[in-house]
C-alpha cells in the first residue's frame, strides 16, 4: 500500500465544504459570553451560523440532532500567536516563512523596517499542523511575524482549511531579541519606532529613510485600525510601549508580558490587553526577573483583558494553551475569565470578536465538545464542528497511532488497508 495513507484521513476533511445545519442537545453550552454556562441547553446551527442558544429548542429545518449527554460545549478555542500554516519543521529553514530577515548598518543599527512584509501570503491551509491543533480543540490562530522592531503582519486565521485571514495583525518586537539592529540598546529601539511612525506622516523625500513607500503605506493603513501586538516582557520597556502608543496614536496589546502584573492599573486604563503564557514563573531572562505564577489572576484584577499563548514551541503545541489558561486559574484566575482567555478574551483583542470566540447568535458556528473541563489536560475533545461541519478529529499522528495499534494480521500492520 502507498505511503500516501498517513495523508488520507487528513483530506477526508472536505476544505471549503458548505456549511451544515445541526442541532446540539443537552450540553454544558460555555458560551464565553454575557450569558455564562448554560446547563441542559441547546446551540441550534443553520447555514454555519448559530441561531439560537437556550433550552427545548426547535428544529425548524430538521438538522441532525446531536446529544452532548451534558458535557461540556465551547467555543472553538484560539490556539495562541503561532506560526502554524506557517512552518512544517521548525529547525529546516526551507520550512518556515514567518519571518523577515533584515541588514544591519555599520553603525549596528537596521537600515530599512518592511512593515509591509505579509506573512500570510506564505500560508498553507493544508499543513499537518492545522490538523494538529484542530485535535486539540483549536479553531482559530494568530500568526506571528518576527525578525526586526516592525517585522510586518501576520493575521487572524480559521483552521477550517481557507486561505484569507479574518483580519491583519501587526507586530513590534521589543527587547533583548533585538539589539543585534539598535546597535545593541533598546533606548535605540523605541527612537527608531518613533522615526518610523513619523516618517510614515511625511512627504516622501529623496534622503535615505526607514521606511520604503510600501512600508509607509503598511505602517499607516495598519495604524488606522488594527491593534499592534507588541513583544516585550520588562516592566521598563512596557512603560515605554505605553508612551509610544500614546505618542503616535497606535492601538497596542502586549504579547509575553511576563513582568505586566507590575503595571496591571497603567494597563487597565489605557485599555491595553496582555497576551501572556501562565507558565513563565520564574526569572528565565533579565527581561523576565518579575515573572510571576499570578500575573493572569492580578491582571484580571486590575481589569486587563488576559489571553493565552503558549511562550514555547507554540505552532507545535498549540493544544498546550488549555493546560496555561488551566494554570492561570489554579493561581487565581476565575475559571470562567480562564476560558475567555482561549475563546472570546483572544477574539476581541485581535478585532474579530463579531464574527468568533463565543456561543452567540450570529457567531459563526465553530463549536468544541469535551469529554470534561476543557482547561484540564485529562479532558479530550470529542466533537469538533467549524462553520456548522463535523470536522474529524484526525492528524497524521492518530491516523499512525491507529494503524500500529491494529490486531496483527498475515501481513505487517504498515500494510493493513
Amino acid at each position: 500500500m502507498s505511503r500516501r495513507y498517513v495523508f488520507i484521513g487528513l483530506m477526508a476533511f472536505a476544505f471549503g465544504a458548505q456549511a451544515q445545519n445541526v442541532l446540539i442537545r443537552n450540553a454544558t453550552v460555555h458560551t464565553a459570553a454575557a450569558q455564562g454556562t448554560l446547563q441542559n441547553a441547546d446551540v441550534l446551527v443553520q447555514g454555519g451560523i448559530i441561531r439560537a442558544v437556550g433550552r427545548n429548542l426547535a428544529n425548524p429545518g430538521n438538522a441532525p440532532v446531536v446529544d452532548a449527554g451534558g458535557k461540556p460545549l465551547t467555543p472553538g478555542l484560539f490556539g495562541g500567536i503561532t506560526d502554524i500554516g506557517l512552518e512544517e519543521i521548525s529547525q529546516e529553514g526551507s520550512t518556515v516563512d514567518a519571518n523577515l530577515s533584515l541588514k544591519t548598518g555599520d553603525s549596528g543599527l537596521i537600515e530599512t523596517l518592511r512593515p509591509e512584509f505579509d506573512a500570510t501570503r506564505a500560508y498553507n491551509p493544508r499543513s499537518t499542523l492545522l490538523a494538529v491543533a484542530r485535535v486539540g480543540g483549536m479553531s482559530f490562530t494568530a500568526l506571528g511575524t518576527g525578525g526586526s522592531l516592525l517585522p510586518g503582519q501576520g493575521g487572524v486565521m480559521r483552521l477550517d482549511g481557507g486561505y484569507e485571514p479574518l483580519r491583519r495583525t501587526p507586530f513590534i518586537r521589543i527587547g533583548s531579541s533585538q539589539l543585534n539592529e539598535s546597535g545593541s540598546s533598546r533606548a535605540a529601539q523605541f527612537m527608531l519606532l518613533e522615526q518610523a511612525f513619523a516618517e510614515a506622516k511625511m512627504p516622501i523625500a529623496g534622503d535615505p529613510r526607514l521606511l520604503t513607500a510600501a512600508g509607509r503605506n503598511a505602517l499607516n493603513t495598519a495604524s488606522l485600525g488594527n491593534r499592534f501586538l507588541v513583544t516585550v516582557n520588562r516592566e521598563a520597556d512596557i512603560r515605554q510601549a505605553l508612551k509610544l502608543s500614546a505618542k503616535t496614536g497606535i492601538r497596542i496589546a502586549i504579547v509575553g508580558g511576563a513582568e505586566a502584573w507590575r503595571l496591571s492599573d497603567e494597563l487597565a486604563a489605557a485599555k491595553v490587553p496582555v497576551f501572556l503564557d501562565a507558565m513563565d514563573n520564574l526569572p528565565g531572562s533579565f527581561e523576565q526577573i518579575g515573572a510571576s505564577e499570578e500575573n493572569a489572576a492580578r491582571l484580571h484584577r486590575a481589569g486587563v483583558s488576559v489571553s493565552f499563548i503558549n511562550g514555547n514551541d507554540s505552532s507545535h503545541n498549540a493544544r498546550k494553551v488549555r493546560q496555561i489558561a488551566g494554570v492561570a486559574v489554579a493561581n487565581g484566575l476565575p475559571w470562567e475569565a480562564g476560558l475567555a482567555g482561549i475563546t472570546s478574551a483572544p477574539a476581541k483583542a485581535l478585532g474579530v470578536e463579531s464574527r468568533i470566540g463565543s456561543i452567540e447568535v450570529g457567531k459563526t458556528a465553530d463549536l468544541v465538545l469535551w469529554t470534561g473541563d476543557p482547561l484540564d489536560v485529562a479532558s479530550t475533545a470529542s466533537a469538533m464542528w467549524l462553520a456548522g461541519k463535523n470536522t474529524p478529529l484526525v492528524s497524521r499522528q492518530t491516523l499512525l497511532r491507529d494503524r500500529y495499534l491494529a490486531p496483527e494480521s498475515s501481513l505487517p500492520r504498515a500494510y493493513q488497508p
